[in-house]
């Protein structure tokens, strides 16, 4: 069996920890080892860690002096993985049946692929799964598929497609990549699966691999003021990190154009929602980003659709909205 490193980040998450570890204890055709990642939590994370590390051998619980931040506890783990593959997962996640095995079963049979990813159900606060994180929907009608790096980068885009919780790597191969960079609090993920992929091929399962479980604040992807320009800035300066730590055989500029102008597509959609709240600064600034990343975007229907709307005004285009939805009804 392939042994699975799985790295368990946890800050004030106590309340949701068993459930987390157990659900990788269980999973069969696998070799699995914990480690219990304490942030120096606040909550009786340490009570329920080391009562979980003294029941299973598998299991070790370490907590930190003080707290450093989730970049280094990812890292952290990443130094302990040395195991065929790693996963790291947040404590308030955790896997379904299985997941674990289709995961190294793939990675047996594909030696090409540096990390696999599947299906997530996303739990509410209220514990009911609302619906299912679908990354590829219509572009996968298969049990699995591979993916060449290119192709999952294209994919991908501008976003973070992979549902956390399901991502399992080759441990060489994020040996040789690294770790996560403190620069990105927020874009580490998305970067981290792209660098992977400018490396190597992706596999994907199209199955449910694990529940992501979703707080009040995460679970709005509604317009958030000038937040969403920093989040952007944020991506172009993922791009530019994974473009210094991609692999030499990727074609860098093709790639970074494709990404640049998912981005700047993406930064008009969002301008145009700041428009919609009647937030006309921030939908310039978010415009102006816009052109800045991808000039191409003055040629893309959200740049003529911001237009037209910049030109009727928000008044005038709140009231045609609002007659178009009547006659629609």
């Amino acid at each position: 069996m392939q042994r699975v490193d799985v790295a368990i980040p946890c800050y004030n998450y106590a309340h949701f920890l068993e459930e987390c570890v157990e659900s990788v204890l269980s999973q069969a055709g696998v070799d699995v080892r914990v480690l219990i990642l304490d942030d120096c939590s606040p909550d009786n994370t340490p009570e329920v860690g080391m009562a979980l590390a003294s029941r299973d051998k598998r299991v070790t619980y370490r907590r930190h002096a003080a707290n450093m931040g989730h970049i280094a506890t990812y890292n952290e783990g990443i130094d302990w993985a040395g195991g065929d593959l790693f996963l790291l997962l947040s404590a308030d996640d955790y896997l379904l049946p299985g997941a674990l095995g289709r995961s190294a079963e793939l990675m047996r049979n594909y030696p090409d692929v540096g990390f696999a990813f599947g299906n997530a159900l996303i739990a509410e606060p209220d514990c009911i799964m609302s619906k299912r994180a679908d990354p590829l929907g219509d572009n996968n009608v298969h049990p699995m598929q591979i993916l060449s790096g290119p192709q999952f980068m294209r994919l991908s885009g501008a976003s973070n497609l992979v549902p956390t919780p399901t991502a399992v790597v080759r441990t060489a191969l994020q040996k040789q990549v690294g770790g996560y960079h403190k620069e990105l609090p927020h874009a580490g993920d998305m970067e981290m699966w792209l660098r992977l992929a400018s490396h190597a091929g992706v596999g994907f399962i199209n199955d449910d691999q694990a529940v992501y479980r979703r707080h009040a604040t995460n679970m709005s992807l509604q317009y958030y003021g000038e937040n969403i320009l920093s989040d952007l800035r944020q991506r172009k300066k993922a791009f530019d990190i994974l473009f210094s730590h991609a692999a030499d055989n990727l074609k860098k500029d093709e790639v970074r154009r494709l990404l640049a102008r998912d981005l700047g597509k993406r930064a008009l959609q969002q301008a145009g929602i700041a428009f919609n709240n009647f937030d006309i600064a921030t939908a310039v600034a978010i415009q102006r980003f816009a052109m800045e990343v991808s000039p191409e975007v003055r040629n893309s229907v959200p740049w003529i659709k911001l237009v037209c709307k910049q030109t009727i005004g928000p008044k005038y285009w709140y009231a045609l909205n609002s007659i178009r939805r009547r006659v629609a009804a």
